[in-house]
């Protein structure tokens, strides 16, 4: 007989979230734990992701002469680490499980911490070497992918959109978190463990030694408060499958528009302020992050409702539409205007978030199902266990790739105010993205015509 899911197991094996009488019983309880500790880590993780997208903007004043194109490349750095990091931890959960893997991810954190509290108090540290500091943050990155490859496994299908869209927001507050707290903790002298002198009334160091302590907890609920799933466990060969899936690279394309706009966006925002509105403070950079934070479970809460491609192509149109806007406003120095726009911007990224992340898991199980129609209940069993499997590995692996937005963006920007002096070469090299993103759902999501042979109408299904 298969044991229970208890509270107190650390590995439990009998998981069934689609029968809805265990799903009420016990299931819902401990999903929505697991779902609160993931949130919690996750959310550390993109905070320490983000870090630089700060700190960069004092260090002139601190003493470290670098250029503004090597102060957005060490803010754009730790995105591509958090990109490439992503591909590992994908599969980290169904080998290591996902209470052991969020354990570890979270412990991990020490290292870009306390090596940005060090470093950014010694001003004669070479650029070189600061950009490898500033790689480590990257670690941050990675738990997006682990964690929402873990909370995938945990929920049902009729509520992944929700619980994925949910674990993803309480993450991406993270940047926010980051952006509103560390000017502030900046000119407080309570974290100064190195003995370091302050810059102007600023502690550097203090952007990493204050996420210590939250570090501590993140390990603490995940060590007593999380569960592993033996009905999430598979092999890499199993999950790389999908690498073999077109629409696992469609998706990952669409991701980078939705996702990597907001994290690439989120780590330009506060030097990309700084350079163009230099009388403007930066503390108003977290906004962004925030109103696209808060905008991604609405994102998945319609894609749920409406089907997740109609949402898609409808964001995207919204998302050129406030990048025409961004482009006129910084053109006009307007910085009322610029903001305004931005914010709509930040915000369609996260409904685009929320709404492709919902599609990947409803097209596995449409193209699964598809496999076995006519074979019976046992076929449309294993269907099903073999599209939750790669779902779960496509989330994380197309995370992995979106999150190259948050390298191309900063470093998009800096390129083009080296070359142009200004952001726009960049910005409408970012439109002519949106409309490529905005072509690709249509076709394969929304346009309808004659059934292809082996394949399911995606359109029909409403991914």
């Amino acid at each position: 007989m298969t044991k229970n899911p208890t509270l107190n197991s650390s590995w439990i094996s009998d998981w069934r979230p689609e029968d809805e009488a265990f799903w009420n019983a016990t299931g819902k309880t401990i999903a929505r734990r697991n779902l609160i500790w993931s949130i919690v880590a996750e959310h550390i993780g993109f905070s320490v992701w983000l870090i630089w997208s700060i700190v960069t903007t004092k260090l002139p004043q601190a003493g470290f002469h670098y250029t503004t194109d090597q102060l957005f490349q060490l803010v754009a750095v730790p995105g591509l680490i958090g990109a490439l990091m992503r591909f590992p931890y994908t599969f980290a959960v169904t080998t290591f499980g996902g209470r052991n893997w969020t354990i570890f991810s979270a412990a991990i954190l020490f290292i870009p911490t306390l090596s940005l509290a060090y470093f950014v108090s010694q001003p004669d540290t070479p650029f070189w070497l600061m950009l490898l500091i500033a790689s480590t943050a990257g670690l941050g990155g990675g738990n997006f992918a682990s964690s929402m490859t873990n909370i995938s496994f945990f929920f049902p299908d009729r509520m992944k959109g929700w619980a994925l869209g949910l674990n993803a927001a309480g993450g991406n507050i993270g940047v926010s978190s980051v952006q509103l707290l560390t000017p502030i903790l900046m000119t407080l002298a309570v974290f100064n463990l190195f003995q370091a002198t302050p810059v102007d009334g600023v502690f550097l160091q203090n952007a990493g030694l204050m996420w210590v302590l939250p570090i501590a907890v993140a390990v603490f609920g995940a060590v007593f408060f999380m569960n592993n799933l033996t009905t999430a466990k598979s092999s890499v060969k199993n999950q790389l499958a999908i690498v073999k899936r077109k629409h696992t690279w469609i998706m990952a394309y669409l991701y980078i528009g939705t996702f990597g706009s907001f994290i690439g966006y989120s780590a330009a925002f506060p030097l990309l302020i700084k350079t163009q509105f230099p009388t403007v403070t930066i503390a108003i950079a977290f906004l962004g992050p925030l109103v696209g934070s808060l905008s991604r479970p609405l994102g998945g809460w319609l894609a749920d409702k409406l089907g997740g491609s109609i949402i898609t192509l409808w964001n995207f149109i919204a998302m050129a539409a406030a990048t025409i806007g961004v482009l006129y406003f910084v053109g006009q120095k307007d910085f009322i205007g610029f903001l305004s726009m931005f914010l709509i911007l930040f915000v369609t990224t996260g409904i685009g978030n929320g709404s492709t992340y919902r599609m990947i898991p409803s097209i596995f199980r449409e193209e699964n199902l598809f496999k076995v129609r006519g074979k019976g209940d046992v076929a449309r069993a294993a269907a099903l266990k073999t599209a939750s499997i790669e779902s779960g590995a496509a989330v994380g692996f197309i995370g992995a790739i979106g999150a190259v937005g948050g390298y191309l963006i900063p470093s998009g920007f800096g390129k083009s105010i080296a070359m142009t002096g200004g952001p726009q070469l960049a910005l409408a090299i970012y439109l002519a993205f949106y409309g490529s993103c905005l072509a690709l759902t249509w076709w394969f999501y929304l346009r309808r015509g004659p059934q292809t042979e082996g394949a399911p109408s995606l359109a029909e299904a409403r991914v």
